[in-house]
């Protein structure tokens, strides 16, 4: 952790900074509101720079349905400045501060950098998707823009990819711009109850394959399988009884009113059901949706886990207690035997240094990672090691 903290209010005055440092070789940790700083390895750093000095919306065409903001905007800003013209970002973007026990405020930027994606994204796609252009300072303190204001300008396409999910190993981003949707006109929720972990991904995968536009698709550790259908209020009634219909074999689910719908998915969003033992250790594991199961069972016949299922299945959000290497071993074979990747999201401070927050990567995927690195970042300033030993 760096004592000394910069907080540049303009592109320029960040590329002078990074210039600087790049002359003395002084690592930098990357920072915006701060809610994820204790996701990743632990990093040893000279300085921090602070982004939440570049705020700012500095493009919104309603019409066009782009946004773009200063890497420092709070989510909030965007997301209330959206809701006023009956817009939102498409891919549900979750709240970690609760999970991680974290302040501040969740940052255009940070989203962006942690590649942050909600219940959504099964049916609107993951952050990646949406964003269609993106500024930041590589680490020779140049000032670099990628893609454009429309889907159809792919100028830097690659830029993109890379940025989003870099964890700010990259690059320090300026500003991101976004195409947005319109905001759903109505929300409701089918919900089944004691269904198992078979079952419960079964109909998931069954809803979202079907013709009835699913938006969410969760099991709980409660044991409620919830589907979620939006839009047109009076395409919702003759939707909601098709898919029951389709679903009966599974039972008869109850409806919540929208009130109740929304309460639930910000719950799916920010896995709030994996928060009553804040000693737990959580992993997020992505893998194929009929295989999530196979995940789970495997985890629990090692250690005692809860688990919720989110995107039909295909994400796994487990809480592990009382496991003396915080169920990495297990978890990582897990995801060796039945294909995907696991992060690691929360862990005990004692215990975070001593694991690997990332999926480890094939050899020959590390040396693309490394080639990367010294692409963007040649002297190793920007987050040293917060992803991989090294890089």
């Amino acid at each position: 952790m760096s004592e000394t903290t910069y907080r540049p209010a303009t592109a320029a005055e960040l590329s002078a900074l990074v210039a600087e440092a790049a002359a003395q070789r002084r690592p930098l940790d990357i920072r915006g509101g701060g809610t994820k700083a204790r996701m990743g390895r632990p990093t040893q750093t000279a300085a921090t720079i602070d982004t939440t000095a570049l705020e700012g919306i500095t493009l919104y065409e309603p019409a066009e349905m782009v946004i773009a903001a200063r890497a420092g905007t709070p989510l909030a800003d965007v997301e209330a400045t959206l809701a006023a013209r009956g817009q939102m970002l498409p891919f549900e973007p979750m709240d970690h501060r609760a999970l991680l026990g974290s302040a501040g405020q969740p940052t255009i930027g940070g989203i962006v950098a942690a590649h942050v994606s909600g219940p959504r994204r099964l049916s609107a796609g993951a952050c990646r998707d949406a964003l269609i252009g993106v500024k930041f300072v590589n680490g020779k303190g140049e000032e670099i823009t990628s893609g454009g204001r429309v889907m159809k300008n792919v100028t830097g396409y690659d830029l993109l990819k890379v940025q989003a999910g870099a964890w700010g190993t990259l690059g320090v981003i300026t500003e991101a711009t976004f195409r947005v949707l319109p905001k759903p006109a109505a929300s409701t929720t089918l919900v089944w109850r004691d269904l198992d972990e078979v079952q419960a991904v079964a109909l998931l995968c069954a809803a979202v394959t079907s013709p009835f536009e699913v938006s969410g698709a969760a099991h709980l550790p409660d044991g409620r399988t919830c589907v979620r259908l939006e839009n047109f209020p009076q395409s919702l009634d003759y939707r909601c009884e098709r898919l029951a219909q389709a679903l009966r074999r599974h039972g008869a689910p109850s409806r919540l009113d929208e009130h109740a719908s929304l309460t639930v998915w910000r719950s799916v969003r920010d896995v709030d059901a994996l928060m009553a033992s804040a000693a737990a250790t959580i992993w997020r594991v992505s893998t194929a949706p009929a295989k999530g199961p196979l995940v789970a069972a495997a985890v629990r016949a090692a250690h005692r886990a809860r688990v919720l299922f989110d995107w039909s299945g295909g994400l796994l959000w487990l809480a592990i207690d009382e496991a003396e290497d915080g169920g990495e071993a297990a978890v990582r074979a897990a995801v060796k035997a039945q294909g995907g990747h696991a992060t690691l999201v929360r862990a005990p401070d004692g215990l975070r240094g001593a694991l690997e927050p990332f999926e480890p990567q094939p050899e020959a995927l590390m040396a693309l990672t490394r080639r990367l690195k010294a692409a963007f970042d040649p002297a190793g300033l920007f987050n040293p090691g917060r992803m991989y030993a090294g890089v």
